[in-house]
């Protein structure tokens, strides 16, 4: 029965991209550690951090679009079971080159966001889009996992069996998947991928890619950065960082299908326009607050709520954009979200080695959201698909 099928579909995908996104996560909570072992610069723990998210992002475009032409169960699983060779390779690697191009094919977990989110939309009609999606987008959880477990198996058993258990995990998870999953009859004409990408041409796709690359983009730099953040500016510890870490983490993703919710309520664009504009002051409070604890811990919690509104919110809009696309469109803007928590840590590496302060990060992330705040504005009247449906 299909009710059945798309109960089982949300709920086997969401744990099995939550169990890929602990993958994908698993260098911030020990970066430090990682850093002490191999004698790393910051901009080189910096690079180590954000590899994964870079391939992760970019191919997120095809992975979607294979989701669509072969189904989402055999690709999410063949996904899956992919990542056990870089977990087994990392756990015997000495050198900090080889242990970057293992991060590098770690990456491919972030993939599962496009998988999850295409096979699942699927699943349900037009009108529960946005809280189904926002509740796949739990998937995010994962890198909560990632921050309240790994620095205690690293402690506890050191750096190779943090991989290795992730090998075993995420073995168990896709025999769970599969076994518990099916999919829908796939579509009588398959495209190409020249097909496609003719969503490419669709100005929603870009408008919709500029917002996902500042709210997810925005998460997903202060999931694996904020780590460094807090033993930098405050000195904690490993430990404390990724509690205080996963409890961002939480927020902003527990949130995301409420984002979803109001999406489905009072439409996308007048949520963003309070997301946009509530990151514009949170910026600013965290650029003004970086030598203050309490105030920049809160102005941190108000990121993660805005940030996980404006998650489900764009999303909301994905499935809209182009009928029978829906995997093209999900990797794209999915990928726009993911290099946007690519370049992040990198700059603020740059940064903080520069001119010895990350304030000048917190400014550029206040700009950014005030062009999407005019661009959100100046689209009132977006066309997002062929029959003339509108973002509003």
């Amino acid at each position: 029965m299909r009710s059945n099928g798309s109960a089982l579909a949300l709920g086997l995908s969401t744990m099995a991209m939550m169990a890929s996104f602990v993958i994908w996560s698993l260098f911030s909570p020990i970066a430090g550690q990682i850093q002490e072992l191999f004698h790393l610069s910051t901009i080189q723990k910096s690079v180590l951090i954000a590899t994964p998210v870079l391939l992760g992002s970019i191919l997120r475009i095809p992975m979607g679009i294979y989701t669509d032409r072969f189904g989402g169960k055999r690709v999410f699983a063949s996904t899956m079971l992919f990542l056990v060779i870089p977990l087994l390779l990392a756990g015997w690697v000495h050198s900090y080159w080889l242990l970057l191009l293992c991060a590098l094919f770690i990456g491919m977990a972030g993939t599962t966001f496009a998988i999850s989110l295409t096979y699942v939309s699927r699943w349900f009609p037009p009108e529960r889009q946005g809280l189904v999606l926002g509740l796949a987008g739990l998937g995010n959880l994962g890198g909560a996992a990632a921050s309240y477990t790994l620095p205690f198996v690293f402690n506890s058993y050191g750096l190779q069996w943090v991989f290795w258990s992730l090998a075993i995990m995420i073995v168990i998870i896709t025999a769970i998947f599969w076994i518990g999953t099916k999919d829908l009859p796939a579509p009588t004409k398959v495209k190409t991928f020249k097909q496609s990408m003719v969503v490419l041409k669709e100005p929603s796709t870009w408008y919709l890619s500029a917002f996902y690359f500042l709210t997810f983009g925005g998460f997903v730099a202060f999931s694996v950065y904020l780590p460094t953040f807090l033993k930098d500016l405050f000195r904690l510890s490993a430990t404390e960082a990724g509690v205080k870490t996963a409890g961002f983490v939480v927020i902003a993703t527990l949130i995301r299908p409420l984002g979803g919710y109001l999406a489905d309520r009072i439409g996308s664009r007048r949520v963003l326009v309070v997301v946009f504009a509530g990151i514009i002051v949170a910026s600013l409070a965290m650029a003004a607050s970086l030598h203050q604890f309490t105030g920049f811990s809160v102005s941190c919690l108000a990121a993660a709520t805005l940030l996980g509104v404006g998650n489900g919110a764009v999303f909301k809009m994905v499935p809209e954009v182009s009928s029978g696309n829906t995997g093209a469109v999900t990797g794209i803007v999915g990928a726009a979200g993911g290099v946007g928590g690519f370049f992040p840590p990198i700059v603020l590496g740059i940064i903080k080695d520069l001119s010895g302060a990350y304030t000048l990060g917190f400014i550029m992330l206040m700009l950014f959201a005030c062009v999407c705040l005019y661009m959100n504005h100046a689209t009132k009247r977006m066309v997002i698909n062929k029959q003339g449906a509108t973002a509003v």
